[in-house]
């Protein structure tokens, strides 16, 4: 500080697949891990901040002439601080800052006291707002840790994580929020190894908030009863429409109740390579045969999302198909398939995956969720829900395939 100086004058933020040949899946692993490694860098990078201001300060003080003052970087130090560190070593730059003002004061001999003065009075009051701060910073920091792990709570019990290996099926699930603390919305998943086979769902309820989570755990619910129960994967979809139909009835206000949801239901049977599907207003799921090539599940006929039955009295459509041996059955919702770039260009998985090989179900997964990242920038608008089932190759698949052609039934 060199407003006491004899002088006079004042200073004043791998998993990475096996593809052949590299591709965005490949590519958006190895981003991933680099910003990872940037953000770790960057934070500790920060931590020193205040000790470089405190430095500075010194080093501007002996090394400028009279009419400048070091004091805004004594003054910044514990600012910093505060956002960074907890409340000890805030109190430590706090008592580091003083201490440097004090002593540069004495070293140059106090000329001008009230100046002086003025100058320590200053980094003393920023000092003492630094510690307010950080006692606030703290505070939020303990509410959002705990909103999180609430958060996380919810999402273990409504989505739990399916086991990795059902009834011999390779399996695995992400979820994806677009809010950065969120850990669930309106998007849902969920297997089930029932006495018909393997059961599995995936969909989209309209609107967000805690009122689409309420009708996620309604469906998630209603699907893993029925799906031991119901003969019939059409049964399976009836029990859903009506468990959306009772929700919805037994709310006092309709307009609250998120009254329908966008669903692929799967069926994969015990004995053979069959698989069927119902589709009910959801982006089609992907067949990834092994190798390489990417095949969309289209159905034959549109059908109304669950939950809007009574706007159509057609029967259910299952869309049976062969699901041969090292094939990966890819189930999404339409996070995915409306991710933007900054130019407005939708994402479209067939084409990003087509062509690319992975170690397995959440190898494929996590590929895709980096992609999707990188093809946005980052700027997700909105939830993620994926499941991916490969029926592995040899005697650990569920059984050999039997030959057959695709076909629909009523």
């Amino acid at each position: 500080m060199r407003g006491s100086r004899a002088r006079t004058g004042v200073r004043t933020p791998a998993r990475t697949p096996v593809a052949e040949p590299p591709g965005p899946g490949a590519a958006a692993g190895v981003v991933s891990a680099e910003e990872a490694a940037q953000v770790s860098s960057g934070r500790r990078l920060a931590r020193w901040t205040p000790a470089v201001l405190l430095l500075g300060g010194v080093a501007f003080d002996l090394a400028t002439p009279a009419p400048y003052t070091a004091s805004p970087f004594f003054a910044a130090a514990p600012l910093v601080a505060a956002s960074l560190f907890p409340l000890r070593q805030t109190i430590l730059t706090t008592v580091l800052a003083l201490t440097a003002v004090c002593l540069l004061a004495e070293l140059h001999g106090v000329k001008d006291p009230t100046q002086a003065a003025t100058e320590i009075a200053t980094v003393a009051t920023v000092s003492l707002l630094a510690l307010v701060i950080n006692r606030v910073v703290r505070r939020s920091d303990r509410r959002l840790a705990s909103a999180r792990g609430i958060a996380e709570a919810a999402q273990r019990a409504v989505l739990p994580v399916p086991p990795a290996r059902i009834a011999g099926l390779d399996v695995a699930a992400r979820y994806v929020a677009a809010e950065r603390y969120a850990a669930i919305g309106g998007d849902l998943y969920a297997v089930q190894d029932t006495p018909h086979g393997v059961r599995l769902i995936v969909g989209d309820v309209r609107g967000k908030g805690l009122q689409a989570v309420e009708v996620v755990a309604v469906l998630v619910g209603a699907f893993r009863e029925a799906a031991e129960q119901e003969a019939t994967l059409e049964g399976l979809a009836g029990r859903l429409e009506r468990a959306l139909r009772r929700e919805g009835a037994r709310r006092a206000e309709l307009e609250a109740f998120e009254g329908f949801t966008t669903a692929v239901l799967g069926e994969i049977p015990r004995g053979d390579s069959t698989l069927r599907l119902i589709n009910r207003g959801h982006p089609p799921p992907l067949l990834l045969p092994g190798d390489g090539e990417v095949r969309p599940l289209e159905p034959e006929s549109p059908a109304l999302p669950l939950g809007m039955g009574e706007l159509g009295g057609w029967p259910d459509r299952v869309t049976e198909l062969r699901f041969p041996e090292d094939a990966t059955l890819l189930l999404f919702t339409d996070g995915v398939t409306e991710a933007r770039d900054p130019h407005g260009t939708f994402y479209v998985p067939e084409e990003r995956l087509r062509g690319l090989r992975f170690t397995g179900p959440g190898g494929l997964l996590d590929a895709l969720v980096d992609d999707v990242a990188l093809h946005t920038g980052g700027e997700a608008s909105d939830d993620m829900a994926l499941l991916a089932v490969r029926r592995p190759p040899g005697p650990n698949g569920t059984t050999a395939p039997t030959p057959h052609t695709d076909r629909s039934r009523p």
